[in-house]
């Protein structure tokens, strides 16, 4: 007779209010973020549900809420005769809880009311801001199997990535028994783990002897609302607070995790993913059909390509390319980039809408730029947001080398040596930065 399957509900945490990835994140959460030309970063965490057959999914955010809320009510439809959804979860003042979400795991326990209408018995904990790709059942079947309180996903990594992050210690039955967060020197050293025990080759576990928490679980649900209850505990936070007093007082295992995972906190980390994505053979790949990544269907025109030279990049659908030199780029829908025009490792979010004709000549009479890159414009190792409009013979290639910088009118951003224009911004005609 076949095992039942666990009755199961997902969460995925919008994060706070994204200052690491400002400016992207002045007018969205970290959530809607674009990401790869097409997708927004919550489309690779409610994919990993969907092709894991896991369909009730929340959205948990308090953050500039709107576009996100816009893009999942547009994308994720199920049919009328499942029980399947994805919803936002936006924080809300009630009696019972006057605050707005304290941290993860305060978010999870103002939201719990929304939960138990589903009856549920097991609750997975996914972070919206994550690039990878999993299949959760296995995730799942491991926390089943071994009748643990809460399983985290863990991966393994070398020393000089494992410090930044919350790190494990395992028995022989892969049972969490200690954790640090984000230890140093000795502290770090005293983490390290036989990583073979979960099937790593010996070359392998010498180069990556540390178990990271990716910040992702399955709770079994009864056990997580015990958790919550803690009134004198204070426990706002599942990494910091919960995860380390459940290991001290409950089963905790770990789920080893050996693909590509990146997490998508800074304005290097984000730029560095999105252009990955344009290798021969990319760390993530957005051509896998057994795992799909979903987003809107936009329904827009092919793209127009006109005697341009384009390598190692990527050309989203909608847009018109013009006598251009693209390398090592993604170039986002409805894209326009006018006659020679240099782009270079650089990600360009594209465009809401078509301008009109009419708008364009209203434009031109005013002498503001035209929504996309301008004729004879050099833009290199920048990210350029959505709807920006960037004049004629620009240069966006910071050639003094800052790390960080705000423009004097707030049209242009450099961090982490990283140029960024943000959202409906305008850099006129011969600007150079």
């Amino acid at each position: 007779m076949a095992e039942k399957r666990p009755n199961i509900l997902a969460v995925i945490l919008g994060g706070g209010a994204g200052t690491r990835l400002s400016p992207l994140t002045l007018m969205r959460s970290k959530p809607a973020v674009p990401l790869g030309g097409k997708y927004r970063l919550i489309d690779i965490p409610v994919s990993n549900c969907i092709n894991s057959e896991v369909t009730r999914i929340y959205v948990l955010t308090q953050f500039n809420s709107a576009s996100l809320n816009r893009h999942i009510s547009q994308t994720y439809r199920f049919s009328h005769f499942s029980d399947g959804f994805v919803e936002i979860l936006a924080a809300e003042q009630t009696p019972q809880n006057p605050s707005w979400f304290q941290g993860t795991a305060d978010a999870v326990r103002q939201v719990l009311p929304h939960i138990r209408d589903w009856g549920i018995d097991t609750l997975l904990i996914l972070s919206g801001d994550h690039l990878y790709r999993m299949d959760y059942r296995k995730f799942i079947a491991r926390h089943v199997e071994t009748g643990a309180d809460v399983t985290v996903s863990v991966i393994p990594f070398p020393r000089d990535q494992a410090e930044d992050f919350g790190l494990l210690k395992t028995d022989a039955d892969g049972r969490i028994i200690e954790f640090s967060e984000k230890p140093k020197g000795e502290a770090l050293e005293a983490m390290r783990v036989d990583t073979t025990a979960f099937g790593l080759s010996a070359e392998e576990a010498e180069r990556r002897p540390f178990l990271a928490s990716m910040g992702i679980y399955v709770f079994n649900f009864r056990k997580l609302e015990e958790l919550l209850k803690e009134e004198d505990g204070g426990w706002m936070d599942f990494g910091k607070q919960v995860i380390p007093a459940t290991i001290k007082g409950g089963h905790v295992q770990a789920f080893l995790f050996d693909g590509y995972w990146e997490d998508i906190g800074t304005i290097s980390s984000f730029h560095a993913a999105n252009l990955d994505l344009t290798a021969t053979i990319p760390q993530f790949n957005l051509f896998d059909t057994e795992a799909p990544i979903y987003t809107h269907a936009r329904n827009l025109p092919p793209s127009k390509v006109n005697h341009c030279q384009i390598s190692q990049s990527i050309v989203s659908e909608g847009s018109i390319l013009t006598r251009a030199i693209i390398n090592r780029s993604i170039i986002g829908v409805r894209t326009r980039i006018d006659f020679g025009a240099i782009i270079d490792d650089t990600y360009i979010m594209g465009a809401d809408y078509y301008q009109s004709i009419e708008e364009m000549e209203s434009d031109a009479r005013a002498g503001t730029p035209r929504i996309g890159i301008g004729e004879g414009t050099v833009i290199r190792r920048a990210i350029i947001d959505k709807n920006a409009r960037i004049g004629a013979n620009v240069q966006l290639v910071n050639e003094r080398g800052v790390r960080e910088e705000a423009g004097p009118d707030g049209s242009y951003f450099i961090s982490e040596g990283v140029i960024i224009v943000p959202k409906n911004a305008v850099i006129k005609d011969g600007t150079v930065v």
